[in-house]
């Protein structure tokens, strides 16, 4: 039966119903199973496999890869280790790797540890496809679209084709869009990976990743990879997070509805440069995004004056949490230059748009920026 997002969102990965059984069933807390006799059944050891994991694991393919045969899904304790998970299982010393060198924070640490392995790495900028231009003879591309922070969108098909032309795997960091804003297997990726700790899950109090794979046997060798070091969610955070799945579609609709209002009127700023919103149809990226993504996400990223400018901005806001991550039912957001890491300017913020009602959180913002303002 066909269903849409929504009611997909709603009801993946539940099991078949069972008489005085929940709908969804409570986390399994488990280090060990009985097993007697040969080891031939799903479950085994707590940190191989748990049936609270398998209900999220496939809750997840359901939604990264609806209606897709050999999709696998496999769940990790957070979104570095699913990133870790993807690179230091597919490629050996030896191997050419190529990274955006505008992407997550972390990313330039991953680069020195493969770079250790003996691995060679290469980088471009996500904007303009650049990557292309460093892909000859690689075994793996790293693709992150939209980049975090600034908001750049590549094109997924285009990178995928010329990646699988030369031989090489493809992998697309899907958190900042989320399965509802963007199928990365759908646009020719071997495997989606995303930090559930963002939008996914949405509350801000978890920490999860995921790595959905195009088939089995690069499946087995993520999966061999969580097993050897342990990389494993806990099944109450597994639970939460297949809990929070239900709304994930009401969630995504407001946050996107609220980070199109915020960035129509932070465009009206003076104060205001550097605005990136991948919705906004001025956005130097909409028409890429507008071709591949479905929601464009929650997140706003925009230039204020300088640092002091931007932390008076975060001093007087009401509404928005001073925080790091984003896609959170709570609107939060920071001067991101603060961590060091990213190429951004000392006022740079990176806004995560909550769920609050749309007229409530643009007036807070607002009346923020004219009290920093004077």
């Amino acid at each position: 039966m066909s269903t849409g997002e929504g009611t997909r969102a709603v009801r993946a990965g539940l099991p078949e119903p069972q008489k005085y059984e929940p709908t969804l069933p409570g986390p399994v807390f488990a280090a060990h199973y009985h097993l007697p006799g040969e080891p031939t059944g799903p479950y085994t050891y707590g940190r191989d496999s748990n049936p609270t994991w398998t209900l999220l694991e496939q809750a997840v393919g359901e939604l990264e890869a609806p209606g897709e045969t050999g999709v696998e899904t496999v769940v990790f304790a957070s979104g570095m280790a699913a990133v870790s998970a993807v690179l230091l299982s597919q490629v050996r010393a030896g191997d050419a790797v190529v990274l955006p060198d505008d992407g997550y924070q972390a990313l330039p640490l991953v680069r020195a540890q493969l770079e250790e392995y003996g691995v060679e790495v290469r980088t471009a900028p996500t904007g303009g496809d650049a990557q292309l231009t460093v892909l000859d003879g690689a075994k793996l591309l790293w693709i992150e679209t939209p980049s975090n922070p600034g908001l750049d969108v590549c094109d997924v098909r285009r990178l995928a084709d010329a990646a699988h032309a030369g031989g090489a795997l493809v992998a697309v960091d899907n958190t900042l869009a989320t399965p509802l804003g963007q199928r990365p297997l759908a646009l020719g990726a071997d495997f989606a990976v995303a930090s559930g700790t963002k939008g996914l899950t949405g509350h801000g109090d978890l920490l999860l990743g995921y790595v959905v794979c195009r088939t089995a046997e690069l499946a087995a060798r993520v999966r061999n990879w969580r097993k050897v070091v342990g990389a494993i969610p806990g099944p109450m955070e597994a639970w939460l997070a297949h809990r929070s799945l239900a709304t994930l579609q009401l969630r995504s609709d407001r946050q996107c509805a609220n980070a199109l209002a915020l960035a129509r009127a932070l465009a009206a700023r003076a104060e205001v440069t550097g605005l990136r919103y991948p919705g906004l149809p001025e956005d130097p990226s909409h028409k890429i995004a507008s071709e591949q993504m479905r929601r464009f996400g929650s997140v706003v990223s925009f230039d204020l004056p300088d640092r002091e400018h931007a932390e008076r901005f975060l001093a007087e806001a009401r509404l928005v949490d001073d925080a790091t991550s984003f896609g959170s039912v709570r609107s939060s957001a920071e001067r991101r230059g603060r961590w060091g890491g990213d190429a951004v300017s000392e006022g740079f913020i990176r806004f995560s748009a909550g769920v609050e009602d749309t007229d409530d959180l643009v007036a807070d913002v607002l009346r923020a920026l004219d009290a920093a303002a004077g």
